[in-house]
């Protein structure tokens, strides 16, 4: 990872009560390799494509926590962030706390509800890193904010992890599409709720060679298609999806 990597997203994990079902439709979906890993306390699941750790599955700490998927950005201190946050009006839900062997983290909300990750990461071997690689399928493509409030939500994230507001795209009734940039390369984009109701989110995107191939797994391993496939700005599709667990995922690539 670069000197340059606050506020890059780096690491991307599902809470599900099932996680080798879990494995096998996302490796059917996506072609990720999953196996389990030993963790104190708990099991954890990593999720490969080729060597590259891309992914995490763990099972929820308690029944009450839906399936979802989690997005962590890096930053240089767990600690120092997470308490200039919470003094701007986060919350909290996991304390900074130590993952031995890969660094230290912290499970926040931001002020409108949207929950996210933070880790500082340790200094990595060769083959770790690489979650977040739009170039490669299977890695981590893009990041979608559905806020109450996104240009707080954006106020609140270039303060703290160094984002910055790029192209706004109209979309007509449902608001500005405004994109955001880390270190002057897009990353992601933030929206309005598109209905009634949705809890704030984050979306992590992950990139797949076939946004078709891709969609016909989903549907023959047991997971919903909610929305797509679609064209977006430069060509690629979009896919919403849920797995059969309940999580609700998104996809990118070509037809």
């Amino acid at each position: 990872m670069s000197d340059d990597f606050q506020g890059l997203p780096c690491w991307y994990e599902l809470t599900t009560p099932e996680p080798l079902a879990a494995a096998d439709f996302y490796h059917a979906v996506i072609g990720w390799e999953v196996e389990a890993v030993p963790m104190e306390g708990f099991e954890y699941f990593l999720a490969r494509q080729g060597t590259a750790m891309v992914a995490g599955m763990v099972r929820p700490m308690s029944p009450e926590i839906p399936p979802n998927w989690l997005t962590y950005f890096a930053v240089r201190d767990c600690d120092a962030t997470a308490a200039a946050m919470l003094a701007d009006g986060a919350g909290q839900i996991v304390p900074p706390s130590d993952i031995p062997g890969t660094g230290r983290f912290a499970v926040l909300s931001d002020p409108q509800g949207a929950v996210f990750g933070l880790l500082q990461p340790q200094p990595m071997e060769e083959g770790q890193g690489g979650a977040y690689d739009p170039a490669k399928p299977g890695h981590g493509a893009w990041h979608e904010l559905m806020s109450g409030d996104p240009v707080a939500g954006l106020a609140f994230y270039a303060k703290h992890l160094g984002w910055t507001a790029s192209t706004a795209m109209p979309m007509g009734e449902m608001g500005t599409y405004q994109l955001f940039a880390h270190e002057g390369r897009d990353i992601g984009g933030m929206m309005g709720l598109p209905q009634p109701g949705m809890p704030p989110c984050w979306l992590p995107y992950t990139g797949v060679a076939s946004i078709d191939r891709a969609k016909a797994a989903v549907e023959a391993r047991g997971g919903r298609v909610q929305h797509g496939p679609m064209e977006v700005p430069g060509g690629a599709f979009i896919l919403q999806g849920s797995d059969p667990q309940g999580a609700w995922f998104p996809l990118t690539g070509p037809r």
